[in-house]
C-alpha cells in the first residue's frame, strides 16, 4: 500500500515524549571476540517486546530513547553498539561490522526470550534495522525506521565530500580544516588515516571536527545542546572512529543492497519517517525505500531536518509506537 503523508508544524502538540524512566534490568553481553555490550530493559516486563537501534554508528543510547515507547505497554531493549557508549572497549574497531551487530541483536533477542519483536532504528539505526530485518524477517513483528540511510556511495559522498557542504559552507570549513588541501579529494580516506593513526593529538582533533560537523547540521534549526554533546572528547573519539570505519567500508554491504532487498520485508508492518530538510540523510533515500517497500506507511515531515526529537518527526514516531503497541 502506498501511503505518503506530509506533516507540518501542527503535529508539535502531539510530540511529547513519555515520562523519564529507569531500566528495570541491565547487563552485559560478552560477544566472545573481545567486546562487552551494555544492554538495558525498560518499561513493562510483560509488555510487547521491542528493540531500539541507535544512530551513528558510534553514538550510543540516551535516556530520552527510552521515552519513545509507552512504558505500560512495551518491554524495550536498548543497547550501546560495539565500541561506544557504555560498551567496551571504547572506540574499538576490531570485530566491529554491520554483520557483527546483526548477530548481537539476535543474541540479545534470545537473551530476553522474545520470539519476535518490534525493531526501531533511526539514521544509521535505520540501516542496521533494515539489515537485521532482511536477514531475520521472521523475528520482526513490526519495523519503524527514521531518517533513512543505506550507505550507498552517493549518500556518503553527499555528506562527506560535496553536497551538504554547499548548504553549510561555514561549518564545512571547520570540517576540512584538519585535512591538508592536497588530501581533500577523498576526505573519508584522509580522516581514516588520522583516526586510526598513532598521533593522538591529530586523532582527537579529527574526531572532534568529524563529530561536530554532524552535530551542527542534523537539525533544521541550530541546537546548541546537541552540538555540545558532539564536541565532548570521549564521545567524539568513538563516534568519529566508528562512523568513519563503517563508511570507508560501505557498511560491508553490496552497493544498494538495503534498497534492492526491500522485498524481503514483505508482510512486516512498517513505518518510514523522514524529515524534508534532512541534510545528513537526504529524503531521496527514504523515497527510494518507500518505492521499494510500498506496504510501509511513509511520512515526509515538512518542517524537519534529521534529528528524532524535532517535533514533527517525534510526533510520527510516537504515533507509530502507540499504534503498534496494540
Amino acid at each position: 500500500m502506498m501511503s505518503a503523508a506530509s506533516t507540518a508544524a501542527s503535529t508539535a502538540a502531539a510530540s511529547a515524549l513519555y515520562p523519564p524512566i529507569e531500566p528495570f534490568r541491565t547487563g552485559r553481553l560478552d560477544t566472545g571476540d573481545g567486546h562487552s555490550i551494555y544492554w538495558e530493559l525498560c518499561g513493562n516486563p510483560q509488555g510487547k517486546p521491542a528493540v531500539f537501534l541507535h544512530g551513528g554508528p558510534g553514538s550510543g543510547c540516551s535516556p530520552d530513547h527510552r521515552r519513545l515507547f509507552d512504558p505500560e505497554r512495551y518491554c524495550v531493549l536498548l543497547f550501546d553498539q560495539r565500541g561506544c557508549g557504555r560498551s567496551r572497549p571504547h572506540a574499538s574497531l576490531e570485530h566491529n561490522t554491520t554483520w557483527h551487530l546483526v548477530a548481537d541483536i539476535e543474541r540479545l533477542r534470545s537473551l530476553v526470550g522474545a520470539e519476535r519483536w518490534l525493531v526501531f532504528g533511526g539514521s544509521w539505526g535505520s540501516s542496521l534495522a533494515l539489515a537485521y530485518a532482511q536477514a531475520h524477517p521472521a523475528r520482526v513483528s513490526e519495523l519503524i525506521v527514521r531518517g533513512i540511510f543505506t550507505l550507498r556511495r552517493a549518500e556518503l559522498l553527499w555528506y562527506y565530500q560535496e553536497g551538504a557542504s554547499w548548504l553549510f559552507p561555514d561549518l564545512w570549513e571547520d570540517f576540512v580544516a584538519p585535512i591538508p588541501p592536497a588530501e581533500r579529494d577523498d576526505l573519508m580516506a584522509a580522516y581514516r588515516r588520522r583516526l586510526i593513526g598513532s598521533d593522538r593529538a591529530a586523532q582527537q582533533a579529527c574526531a572532534r571536527a568529524w563529530s561536530l560537523w554532524e552535530g551542527q547540521t542534523i537539525t533544521l534549526l541550530p541546537d546548541a545542546a546537541g552540538a555540545a554533546k558532539h564536541g565532548d572528547d570521549d564521545f567524539a573519539l568513538a563516534f568519529a572512529r566508528i562512523e568513519n570505519h563503517y563508511f570507508v567500508h560501505g557498511g560491508w554491504l553490496e552497493e544498494g543492497q538495503l534498497i534492492r532487498d526491500a522485498g524481503k520485508l514483505a508482510g512486516i508492518p512498517g513505518v518510514i519517517v523522514q524529515g524534508r530538510y534532512d541534510m545528513a540523510c537526504p529524503a531521496k533515500t527514504a523515497w527510494d525505500l518507500h518505492r521499494a517497500w510500498p506496504e510501509a506507511k511513509f511520512h515526509l515531515v515538512a518542517d524537519a531536518g534529521h534529528a528524532f526529537n524535532e517535533p514533527g518527526i517525534l510526533a510520527q514516531l510516537l504515533a507509530a509506537t502507540d499504534r503498534f503497541a496494540a
